[in-house]
């Protein structure tokens, strides 16, 4: 008599049917899906073995139930986020989550180089000084109302210029009579000591002004007759 060969789990005979063994153990196909499959998480239903499955996140999924959650596309060669347990595609992903920049009015892709301020999104190519035009980047810029210069610009076309060298004052300086000066440019008319914080006298002559430390007097005016 032939020794029989039946299901591990069902004790049906398996000759002439088609079987799995796992562990060493043959099964019938129905038990073997009942007892081994995954189910799929978005129908419920086994994942029998012949069926192609997808993985993601300790979820299974049959192939044509891994789906984007918003227009229904096939995800299974697709690129994808999920959001509150929910699968998007890219497309729908960005229309839904992602900034749109402020200058080209297109969506700021995820993971592309971006910049934000004041609550407004930029491309990385698109955050231009409102002077030279060019690409700021990651280089320092100042906001003027709803524009933005790099420095360079800035200071050239709002900076105060000093009264005697005429350059740009980009921070710090010395006012004096309403004028802006480099500290190094405030000094004496004679001997060329920095006034900042001294006493000093000054007078104006034939269009110049005068200043003088308290070391070198201003020297009398001639009387004209």
């Amino acid at each position: 008599m032939a020794d029989r060969f039946d299901c591990d789990n069902c004790k049906e005979s398996l000759y002439g049917r088609k079987y799995i063994q796992s562990d060493e153990r043959p099964y019938c196909i129905p038990c073997y899906d009942s007892l081994f499959s995954n189910t799929c998480d978005e129908c419920k239903e086994l994942i029998a073995h012949d069926a192609r499955e997808l993985f993601y996140e300790d979820r299974h999924y049959h192939e044509h139930c891994f789906r984007c959650f918003r227009c229904d596309r096939s995800l299974a060669d697709e690129p994808f986020t999920s959001q509150e347990e929910a699968l998007l595609c890219n497309d729908c992903y960005c229309n839904e989550f992602s900034s749109k920049c402020v200058a080209c009015d297109k969506t700021v892709m995820p993971g592309s180089r971006k910049l934000e301020y004041g609550g407004s999104t930029w491309h990385e190519g698109c955050f231009l000084c409102s002077s030279c035009e060019q690409p700021i980047g990651s280089k320092s810029f100042i906001p003027d109302k709803e524009e933005h210069y790099c420095v360079p610009c800035y200071e050239d076309k709002f900076a105060p210029r000093c009264t005697r060298c005429k350059k740009t004052l980009a921070k710090g300086g010395v006012t004096y009579r309403d004028e802006p000066w480099h500290k190094e440019c405030f000094v004496c008319t004679s001997c060329k000591t920095q006034l900042a914080g001294q006493h000093f006298t000054s007078r104006d002559e034939r269009n110049r002004r005068l200043l003088k430390c308290s070391r070198m007097p201003l020297a009398p005016r001639k009387c004209e007759r």
